[in-house]
């Protein structure tokens, strides 16, 4: 028979022990207070049950706070990235070839709204899926970011396509002001080698044979890009640009 079974139950100082409470099952506080009334002292505080902890009461000002702070921080997380996302003018779900990126999707309903959100903040128009395929490349053909200040020699050949333009741009699409007073050349009229390739020199001071002009004024430009715009061609979509070729991008010199 325990504590609690027993109603005439001593301790060892001859003081009846308290019997209507087993610490068993039983909430500690009452044990501890019943303990006292029997005339025995308590050396020491109970120390709370984990329920006691969860059943205490919320502090709602904490609690508001807590959540706002989560909310906030959030937001401008949200808000952040998608602000970077944008500013970078590059849109997502891309198809590689080399150097050189497309994105399909970009003029059809199945755009993503990065996608959206930067052309529509360039107030650029991308082209259809009727219409052709935009290709862009930021670096040369070993990888390292293509610079307004350096002459480039882009050779090879494209995919099949009624008409192609190849045109110079910041890192952002944005035109330039150049020597020639043009920023892009195209298809027709290109001179060409016996096998049906082509060479193109991008640089600002004028050159022989295919001439790409870059800008006057490099230093204040953020970047550079060269894009070709295959107009009425085959290519259109990422399941056709695999195997496809574009023409390789050199370093020449930069000054």
């Amino acid at each position: 028979m325990n504590l609690a079974e027993n109603p005439f139950a001593k301790d060892i100082s001859g003081r009846a022990a308290p019997h209507a409470v087993s610490p068993r099952g039983n909430d500690p506080r009452l044990y501890s207070a019943a303990w006292e009334r029997a005339g025995h002292r308590v050396s020491q505080g109970l120390r709370p049950e984990p329920r006691d902890l969860i059943e205490s009461p919320a502090r709602p000002l904490r609690s508001l706070a807590f959540l706002m702070s989560v909310l906030g921080l959030g937001t401008v997380l949200g808000i952040g990235s998608a602000a970077l996302i944008v500013e970078r003018e590059r849109p997502f779900a891309t198809t590689s070839i080399g150097p050189w990126s497309a994105s399909p999707t970009a003029g059809t309903a199945e755009a993503d709204p990065y996608s959206v959100a930067i052309y529509t903040r360039s107030a650029r128009v991308p082209l259809a899926l009727g219409e052709g395929l935009a290709l862009t490349a930021y670096t040369d053909s070993v990888g390292q970011s293509l610079s307004p200040a350096c002459t480039y020699r882009i050779t090879g050949s494209t995919p099949t396509a009624r008409m192609w333009t190849l045109s110079a741009a910041t890192a952002k699409g944005e035109m330039v002001e150049t020597l020639a007073g043009r920023t892009f050349l195209t298809s027709l009229g290109l001179l060409r080698a016996d096998d049906g390739t082509f060479t193109v020199t991008a640089s600002r001071a004028p050159s022989s044979g295919n001439w790409l002009p870059l800008a006057r004024q490099p230093q204040a430009l953020e970047g550079l890009s060269f894009t070709f715009r295959l107009y009425d061609a085959p290519v259109t979509t990422g399941a056709s640009l695999e195997g496809a070729v574009m023409p390789r991008i050199e370093k020449v010199a930069c000054r």
